[in-house]
């Protein structure tokens, strides 16, 4: 990477005072009482894309494990991908 991209991803991150600035637009914006209501959603979301990928994950390793089983075992016919 050149080193002026760089120099601009590093200036382009808030620091510390932006970062009390953008929390306090946040409860201007949404109130003491709304904010609790958001960090659940959003706690929500995170663990239903969890819960997802996990379930992914395992479909992928258990027909790994299929494929390993079925290649072990001759008596397993293949099907015929032609």
């Amino acid at each position: 990477m050149h080193t002026s991209n760089l120099l601009t991803i590093f200036l382009a991150m808030p620091g510390g005072t932006e970062c009390i600035f953008i929390l306090l637009a946040v409860v201007l914006l949404f109130g003491g009482r709304k904010i609790p209501e958001l960090m659940k959603g959003i706690g929500k979301g995170v663990r239903d894309f969890n819960d997802a990928k996990n379930n992914i994950k395992n479909d992928l390793e258990e027909g790994m494990k299929e494929k390993d089983f079925s290649n072990a075992n001759p008596a397993i016919k293949q099907p015929d991908l032609q």
